[in-house]
């Protein structure tokens, strides 16, 4: 009967809430976490800096094997968070159990795979890009930690989607932040050595990263434990046919739009260190600041997404409706905001990472010109959420194929041949625009499923 009431008062926060509030309560403590994790991502970098350049250099190349992991875990758990809010929305409360524990088995085997990817191609994925053995090694070091110790990684987030399909924002943001904060709190001691830990360079951070996943998985485990409209039998993992189905239609384009990142990442650093192996280390200090803008908007589209897919479940069109507008008003906003910040401070936010004259030079006209293809992601990104919250996730993956390396790359190439690095940067503006097209034509076909 608990359980039962417990299940009702989630229904009505979704489903009848004034949208609003509800999309406040739904997405700024999930904004609120991410924005500390962007700031975590940003003095990780920090504090590695100050180690050394080459360091720096490192992490900036071990990025994409860090971000195609991180694809899987994210994707797939969009996939889970999509399928449990559509059912609950639909009242089907044993179908969004039976997906919730299928979520789970499926990123245990995804956690399984990447250890075997950690331990055996992390040294020859390095060696493609450079001679240096110092970087391969520093590099390989630090992902193989990441990889091989993945579990906090792929089940503190599966903890957080979980909790967010089901209308709970506020402990997914304590799981998110103390994850963040206690990174945060050990990258110096275990980097430098402080307080009677030995100095381990970027061993030390890579420490930090999966002991503080590991602590926010705890976190997570017992909130999930606690939550009354699912019940993950974590000792029994277990994959239910239809609901596997359901959450790959919709978490399979998620891992490739992300997983795309990895290849476009890796494809960058392969075009700029044509120019110079400083430009790979501005490209990796970009996406650490990017983050700080990029990370609060993916926020809340974790808390829009719920809410959207609980109403279409619904059949309540002016309820999706206004939400889709709000959150395209206020991302649009945020985004302009931060080409502002780009454009206005491009020297004081290279200063954080212990620039030198040379790397400050490069990446201020990289911060200024990639920043400007900012609001128009702002749009795209919303409408991404609106793709996978009806089940339809393959329309992201599309606009993310598109933008990615049949629009980005290939420019960036060209521009880069025709008229030099700088010119590189553009590309990323030229991209926005394809992708926000796509997304306007695909937003169009959406609008007639919603004729109800």
């Amino acid at each position: 009967m608990d359980e039962e009431r417990d299940t009702i008062r989630v229904e009505n926060k979704l489903g009848i809430m004034p949208v609003g509030k509800l999309l406040a309560v739904m997405s700024v403590p999930t904004m609120f976490s991410m924005l500390i994790q962007a700031l975590y991502n940003i003095v990780d970098s920090i504090f590695v800096s100050h180690y050394s350049e080459k360091a720096l250099t490192a992490v900036s190349l071990a990025f994409p094997m860090q971000m195609l992991m991180f694809s899987f875990a994210i994707g797939t758990s969009v996939g889970i968070c999509s399928v449990i809010s559509r059912r609950l929305g639909e009242r089907r409360y044993d179908e969004a159990q039976k997906a919730a524990q299928s979520g789970y088995t499926l990123e245990l085997i995804l956690m399984i795979v990447f250890v075997l990817i950690g331990a055996f191609l992390s040294r020859p994925f390095f060696k493609l890009y450079t001679d240096d053995e110092e970087l391969v090694q520093m590099s390989t070091t630090y992902i193989r930690i990441c990889m091989m110790l993945s579990v906090g990684s792929f089940m503190n987030v599966f903890c957080e989607k979980a909790l967010q399909s089901t209308g709970d924002t506020i402990h997914p943001m304590i799981i998110q932040a103390s994850g963040a904060i206690f990174n945060v709190i050990f990258d110096p001691i275990l980097i430098f050595g402080y307080l009677g830990f030995p100095a381990m360079g970027i061993a030390g951070a890579a420490i930090a990263t999966v002991a503080g996943q590991i602590f926010a998985m705890v976190l997570g485990i017992v909130f999930l434990k606690r939550n009354k409209s699912l019940n993950v039998k974590l000792l029994r993992p277990r994959l239910d046919g239809p609901s596997v189905k359901d959450i790959v239609k919709v978490g399979l384009p998620a891992v490739i739009m992300q997983g795309i990142g990895t290849i476009m990442t890796s494809l960058m650093n392969a075009i700029l260190i044509t120019f110079d192996v400083l430009a790979t280390t501005v490209f990796g200090v970009y996406f650490k600041l990017q983050s700080f803008v990029f990370m609060p908007i993916f926020g809340m589209n974790s808390g829009l997404m719920p809410i959207l897919g609980y109403n279409y479940g619904a059949k309540n069109r002016p309820r999706m409706m206004k939400a889709l507008k709000l959150g395209v008003v206020f991302a649009f906003i945020f985004m302009s905001m931060g080409t502002l910040l780009f454009n206005l401070f491009p020297d004081a936010l290279l200063g954080l990472f212990n620039a030198s004259d040379a790397l400050k030079s490069l990446g201020e006209v990289a911060l200024r010109l990639i920043s400007l293809s900012f609001p128009l992601a702002a749009i795209s990104i919303i409408l991404g959420a609106l793709f996978q919250a009806m089940g339809d996730g393959f329309y992201s993956m599309i606009i993310s194929i598109v933008r990615q390396l049949f629009i980005l790359i290939p420019c960036a190439w060209l521009f880069g041949k025709l008229f030099g690095l700088n010119a590189v940067w553009f590309a990323f503006l030229t991209a926005e625009v394809f992708a926000l097209v796509l997304s306007l034509i695909f937003f169009r076909r959406e609008l007639r499923k919603l004729d109800f």
